[in-house]
Parts: structure tokens; sequence; C-alpha cells
């Protein structure tokens, strides 16, 4: 079972991700943890992803997707793997469609979570997280005992400066422009499913947990 998760910064993909990994007992594999890890081990393909990081670049899609690929070959992915946040442009998906074509492989699944943009920028404005332990609430779906006051410290919960909604509309944009093109592309491949995310975190994985199932 290999997914992509798609959706807009802050619709919950994350999230679904997460508990997919949970139930199905595949790993849930990032870009930035990648990155991580392969940087960490100082392995030739982090030492490139670095050579350009370093210079304040954008690692090349094709030295990104070389990352990914290596990442999935890797055991624990024998039964398949969730992809969150990559492929992020059309050249990424594509340079992923041929890399597992080589190794007789491809896509099983393309999760789009949908949600409203506005929908998005009242979540992730809502959002107030601690600066000292990293606990996040919000001022409607999940609101501290004591308002601003984080339950597990007792420090005084901020808006992070990414959460600001100019910010996340920013976000917004690049996500429209970038990678929504890649919802018409996995529709091509026949992979795409379309999920409604604006209803309650476990109706929203009943409803991916009956496309996967």
């Amino acid at each position: 079972m290999k997914i992509v998760m798609l959706g807009a910064p802050g619709a919950g993909k994350g999230t679904q991700a997460r508990m997919i990994s949970e139930k199905f007992g595949i790993p849930q594999i990032s870009t930035g943890d990648i990155f991580r890890a392969n940087i960490r081990d100082n392995t030739e393909l982090g030492q490139r992803a670095k050579s350009y990081m370093d210079q304040g670049l954008l690692v090349p899609d094709q030295v990104t997707c070389d990352l990914v690929v290596d990442r999935i070959s890797k055991d624990d992915c024998a039964e398949g793997y969730i992809l969150d946040g990559f492929p992020r442009t059309i050249p990424q998906a594509e340079a992923l469609t041929k890399a597992l074509e080589k190794t007789g492989s491809r896509i099983d699944f393309a999760i789009d979570v949908e949600v409203p943009d506005d929908h998005i920028v009242e979540r992730m404005s809502g959002r107030r997280a601690c600066p000292q332990c990293g606990e996040t609430f919000h001022i409607l779906y999940r609101k501290p005992v004591k308002d601003g006051i984080c339950d597990h410290c007792g420090n005084e919960l901020i808006l992070r400066d990414d959460d600001h909604p100019d910010t996340v509309q920013k976000r917004l944009d690049v996500y429209h422009s970038q990678t929504q093109p890649l919802i018409e592309y996995y529709r091509e491949q026949g992979v795409l499913h379309s999920i409604d995310g604006t209803r309650e975190m476990d109706t929203v994985f009943a409803d991916i947990c009956a496309v996967l199932e």
C-alpha cells in the first residue's frame, strides 16, 4: 500500500498520515525527516543535499527524489509507506513515477484532504503554542483550562509567526500555484481519492480507511 498525502497546509493531512501509519503498520515518511537523517549519518545523498542547503538553495528535485527512493527501499517499507509532503510539484511527481517504474512499482493511492481556504485560515490563526514545552491549543477547538496559559507547564501561549492569517494565506497561495496541480496529475493516474477534511478528525479518518480497505 503506497500512499501519497495531498492537501493544503493546515488541512490535517499530517495527522491523518500518522493515524494511517498506526492502523496499517506502514511508515509515515516526510522529506524533512529524510534530509535530517541523511545529513546526520553523513551519507553521500545527505552530503549532496547539505551542499545546497548550506548555500541557502533549494535541494534540486532529482536529489530530493533520490533521497525519497532510497528511503522507501528500506525493509520497513516492504508492505508500503505514506509520503507526507512529497511530491510538492509536478516535476517531483514525474521523477517519483519514473523512479518507481524502474522497480516495477507505483503509487496506489493519492489521498487529497480537501479543506477550503477560509477554514484553514481559521484553524491555523486560532492555534496557540507553548514556547516552553511545544504543546498546542486552539482558541475554538482545544482551549486551555486557563485562557492563554499552557495546561502542562504554565507558560504563556503564543501565536506563532507562521500561524498569522497573512502568513497562512501566503502559504496557501504557494500551495495553489505549485502543489494543487498534483491533484489533476494523480487523477489522470487513476489513484486520486478526495476526502472532505472539514469534519471531525475521526470521521475523516473513517472515510480514508474506507478507501484504503
